[in-house]
């Protein structure tokens, strides 16, 4: 089969970026791949471009190439067809609606897949008949604003299928009632490290990730505080970049000092070789509010390491077999961390069994397993000949009825959420 993956921008950094190449790389063993991007803001991509995928740009943002498209008269112009209620909306044009929509109707691929919501509109809008069309959801549905629910409740039924990163997600997926569309739960792939597993040994936990709020590694440097008062021969290092403007990074750095951490706590910022840093260690920590998978999770697992995580919605709990492979500890729960990851600090034997059952248990999430779910996927839509546009545009038609009439429920709850935040701040 032609796979074509349509992605906002494959020359930056992310965890769809990363989860997109992974997956992509393997499907180019047995089949046609290539990947779509949006964007292109430099030469060449941060991450390792797949071996066998065809990269190619719609938009030039190069500045100072003689491509250069950031001030071309229609990309002044917000975009039309790319929803509003898609976070990344302002960097989208007529521009990106013009080229976007002539790719998928000029598309050869049997197969098009996107892998973001905005994304996803366009491909149910505007691909061409008898292409199968699916949506990649690697973020969460409760998590999106009242507007884009909305949005993907009325263009999604024109999709052929919709994948989430985890099982909670697709129930809430399947809560939408979306006739004739398929849904189902694939996680991330994430390919066997090239370093050796971690030996366990080294007295060092790590954390790795944007340095952004919902990453809560406030929650993180107090509770290692408590590690330190016993342990202090054990340290933490968290690697990741700031926000657009270091506030983040600044009141980490507060913190540590503030706490007297500055011999135990470090920022390592951005390393483009995770694995071998993973490695060092022998313990890991995630302590977000929100995550819609984990990839880090996997990652450290994968790595050898076993991973005490807050047991936040949605992802770390279909990842981490508590007390087998790792820790699931109360969200916002400093204590409870700080417990978890002295438990295996002081115990050498019960940390070294975690690290091996997390070795053991990571491969569940090898590129070959997870390719494999999406050629099944891909492979019957694809039998079935993919929608018609008739076909799509009368499941279209028939869901917008139904969720017309949830639509007022939908617009109370929004608007009484609205009162109660109000009179909160007032």
């Amino acid at each position: 089969m032609h796979l074509s993956f349509l992605l906002h921008n494959a020359y930056s950094l992310g965890g769809t970026i990363r989860s997109t190449f992974n997956l992509a790389g393997e499907l180019a063993r047995r089949h046609d791949v290539e990947i779509v991007s949006v964007f292109r803001h430099r030469d060449d991509p941060t991450l390792t471009a797949p071996e066998g995928v065809r990269l190619r740009h719609l938009v030039d943002l190069r500045k100072g190439g003689a491509g250069y498209e950031g001030d071309h008269p229609q990309h002044q112009q917000p975009a039309k067809v790319f929803p509003r209620g898609d976070g990344r909306h302002r960097q989208y044009s007529r521009l990106t609606d013009a080229r976007i929509r002539t790719h998928l109707r000029e598309t050869e691929a049997d197969v098009v897949i996107g892998t973001r919501p905005g994304l996803n509109v366009h491909i149910a809008r505007e691909t061409r008949p008898g292409v199968v069309r699916v949506g990649q959801e690697h973020l969460t549905l409760t998590g999106h604003g009242y507007r884009l629910r909305r949005e993907i409740a009325h263009f999604y039924p024109l999709l052929d299928a919709i994948t989430t990163v985890t099982r909670a997600d697709a129930a809430a997926y399947q809560e939408l009632r979306l006739p004739g569309v398929r849904i189902d739960a694939v996680p991330n792939a994430v390919p066997a490290p090239g370093v050796e597993p971690a030996c366990g040994d080294g007295k060092l936990v790590v954390a790795a990730g944007r340095l952004t709020p919902v990453k809560r590694y406030d929650l993180l440097v107090r509770a290692f505080a408590q590690v330190a008062a016993v342990r202090p021969d054990w340290k933490l290092r968290i690697y990741g970049s700031g926000d657009t403007f270091g506030n983040e990074r600044d009141a980490l750095r507060n913190l540590i000092d503030d706490l007297g951490l500055y011999n135990n706590v470090f920022l390592m910022g951005l390393v483009r070789d995770l694995d071998g840093e993973w490695v060092k260690g022998s313990l890991a920590a995630v302590t977000s509010s929100h995550e819609s998978f984990g990839m880090t999770i996997v990652e450290a697992m994968r790595c050898g390491l076993p991973v005490v995580s807050t047991d936040c919605p949605q992802g770390p709990r279909e990842i981490i077999n508590d007390g087998v492979d790792g820790r699931l500890v109360e969200m916002g729960n400093a204590d409870a961390v700080a417990s978890a990851l002295l438990e295996l600090i002081q115990d050498d034997e019960l940390r070294h069994r975690m690290a091996k059952a997390a070795l053991e248990n990571s491969e569940r999430f090898d590129p070959a397993r997870t390719a494999e779910h999406h050629e099944e996927i891909f492979g019957a839509l694809h039998a079935r000949g993919g929608a018609s546009r008739s076909a799509g545009l009368l499941r279209g038609s028939l869901h917008r009825a139904h969720s017309s009439a949830l639509d007022g429920a939908y617009a109370l709850r929004h608007k009484a959420v609205s009162v109660l935040r109000k009179g909160q701040t007032a």
